[in-house]
Parts: structure tokens; C-alpha cells; sequence
């Protein structure tokens, strides 16, 4: 069984950040040594974890198979990067607390490599377990489609579920490590840049994971604050990367549609927190964008009967939430 004291050098370096996940992290990592490759180490990083006491009860069995870290937090970037300042293995392998995976994860993954040796970084499919009466999966519901470069990040026609990522450590440094001054999406500007900086990026169909989706203090919870993220990033990458004008015409493109829909995000929010006048603001400077006739209608409503209007929208946006969730 691998451990972190026996002196090998392991191909694979699982990372697994902790923060506040002591009652989940044993299911993750027995996932893990339930795996059929068994080539790897695990490093743990307890990021400032308020759970600490019992977060290193629960990894007591453990601690003579794990390499742990404790560090003051420095979130999911942060504590990506500190692994990765320890991983002794070839290859990263990413996988969140509150996750797991299937047993053949890694060696349906390494095999990719091994099929082609120019093959820098692949992801798979991972089921979605939440509270919906009906499961679904990341892909269902975030296509990947055709090859993973770039451009097609860029407007997310392909998309990336963290704990499936298998990726040679090389590709990650060259693209400069996480971004630690973001409080998320900080894997997505991580996959962007590593795509951009000339890394071969592959995926598979198959159900690898399962990633959990019931914290309510997820990061992934807030569709506004999540869309304002996925914005500043297209800013970043104008700023950051020297972008051909092919690309740059992209990026410019996609960060006007994220502010776009970011300001519709943030006027629901200011619906359900019932000021309709702040939201009839921001779904009028969105639509500057994007156009739409359902939303010209929904301002034109908060003009002429705002309360009524604000209820009604608000009663229609929870009806096809529910729908969605189905």
C-alpha cells in the first residue's frame, strides 16, 4: 500500500486541500486507497481549518500514509500550491475533501498517458451528489465538446471538474501555479493558463467521481458571485497573457458577456432582497448586452408596478429554479 515513508519516488501526487470538511475527509480518502493504480502519495493540507481538533482525529488511521501540512489559510490556491511545493510525483492529481472517487480513477486516467505520451493534462466526467431528486452529472449539465484548447475554455464549450484532473506537475509550473489572490474560480484561470502556455489538455466520458454539492458555504453557491469571478478572470487574461488578436478579440468578447450576465445575476439578487429599483438598474445596463426580450419586459414591468413586478419575477425565477433541479 503506498506511504509517504518509504523512501520511493511516487508517479502521482494526490492533493487534497481541507478546510471545515472533518466530517467528510475519510470518505475521500478511502476513495483514495480504494484506487486500482496505486503508484501515488497523498499530501493533506489543513488550510487554517477551523476543524482542526477534529479534522486530525479523523486523519489519525492515516497519518502514517498521508503526507500533512498545516498552514494559516490561504484558501484552495493556496493550499494547491503548497502541495505542489511538496509533490514528489511526475503527475498532480486534484482532488477536493468533500469528494472522492470511483476505484479506477487514476488508472483509467494514467492510461491515457500512457496511450499518448504528448498528453499533458486530462479530466473525466464525475456525478453531481446534491439534495435534487435527480442526480445528474458534471457533464450534463458543463459540456465538454471537441478538443479542450484554449479558445474553446475560453468560451467554456469545454469545462473542467477540479477532482478528475490528472496533470503533469511540469505543465502547472510552467503556467505559474494557482492564483492565490482569488477567492474562486481559481481552478479555471489555473486550466486557462495552463491550456495557453501550450499544455495538450484530454478528457474522458466516464463517470470517474463524485463531487459533492451540499455545503451552503460553497464556494460554488452564488451564481453572481461565481459569474462576477468568471468576468474579472477574462480581465486578468486581457491583462496578463500576450494574447494573438484572434484571442484577444475573444477574451474581449467573453468579458463582455460575463459582466453582462454578472449584472443579471446581481439584479436578481437585489429582487429576492426586494429593492426593484437597484435591479431594474442593473437588468437595463445588462441588456445593453444581451438583449433579451424576456428581460425588456421584466425592466419594463419594474418601471410601471415595481413591487408587483419584483414579486412575480422573484416567483417565477424560484419555479424555474425548481424545474432545473428536477
Amino acid at each position: 500500500m503506498p506511504t509517504n515513508t518509504d523512501g520511493r519516488t511516487p508517479t502521482v501526487s494526490v492533493i487534497i486541500p481541507s478546510y471545515n470538511t472533518a466530517s467528510l475527509i475519510a470518505a475521500c480518502l478511502d476513495s483514495v486507497w480504494a484506487q486500482t493504480y496505486t503508484d501515488f502519495e497523498v499530501i493533506v493540507v489543513n488550510d487554517g481549518s477551523p476543524d482542526t481538533a477534529q479534522l486530525e482525529k479523523v486523519l489519525q488511521p492515516y497519518r502514517d500514509r498521508i503526507v500533512y501540512i498545516v498552514q494559516p489559510n490561504k484558501r484552495a490556491a493556496g493550499a494547491r500550491n503548497t502541495a505542489i511545493g511538496r509533490a514528489r510525483g511526475t503527475f498532480l492529481a486534484f482532488l477536493d475533501s468533500d469528494d472522492s472517487w470511483l476505484p479506477g480513477h487514476l488508472e483509467s486516467q494514467m492510461k491515457l498517458f500512457e496511450q499518448d505520451p504528448a498528453l499533458d493534462m486530462a479530466y473525466a466526467d464525475a456525478e453531481l451528489i446534491s439534495d435534487a431528486p435527480r442526480r445528474k452529472t458534471f457533464m450534463e449539465t458543463c459540456p465538454s465538446e471537441g478538443v479542450p484548447t484554449f479558445e474553446a475554455l475560453v468560451v467554456e464549450r469545454c469545462q473542467i471538474p477540479i477532482s478528475t484532473v490528472v496533470v503533469r506537475k511540469a505543465a502547472i509550473i510552467k503556467a505559474g501555479l494557482f492564483d492565490e489572490s482569488m477567492p474562486r474560480c481559481d481552478d479555471y484561470y489555473m486550466w486557462l493558463r495552463t491550456a495557453f502556455f501550450g499544455a495538450k489538455l484530454g478528457y474522458q466520458r466516464q463517470v470517474q467521481a463524485r463531487l459533492y454539492l451540499g455545503r451552503p458555504d460553497s464556494l460554488g453557491q452564488s451564481e453572481a458571485k461565481m459569474t462576477e469571478a468568471y468576468w474579472k478572470i477574462m480581465e486578468k487574461i486581457q491583462q496578463n497573457l500576450p494574447l494573438s488578436p484572434e484571442q484577444s478579440k475573444l477574451v474581449r468578447a467573453r468579458a463582455t458577456e460575463m459582466h453582462a450576465r454578472y449584472l443579471l445575476e446581481e439584479g436578481k439578487v437585489q429582487l429576492r432582497e426586494r429593492q426593484p429599483e437597484k435591479a431594474r438598474q442593473l437588468f437595463e445596463e445588462a441588456n445593453q448586452q444581451l438583449r433579451r426580450l424576456k428581460l425588456s419586459m421584466a425592466i419594463r414591468g419594474l418601471k410601471l408596478a415595481p413591487h408587483s413586478a419584483s414579486a412575480l419575477i422573484a416567483m417565477w425565477n424560484r419555479w424555474r429554479d425548481a424545474l432545473a433541479a428536477r
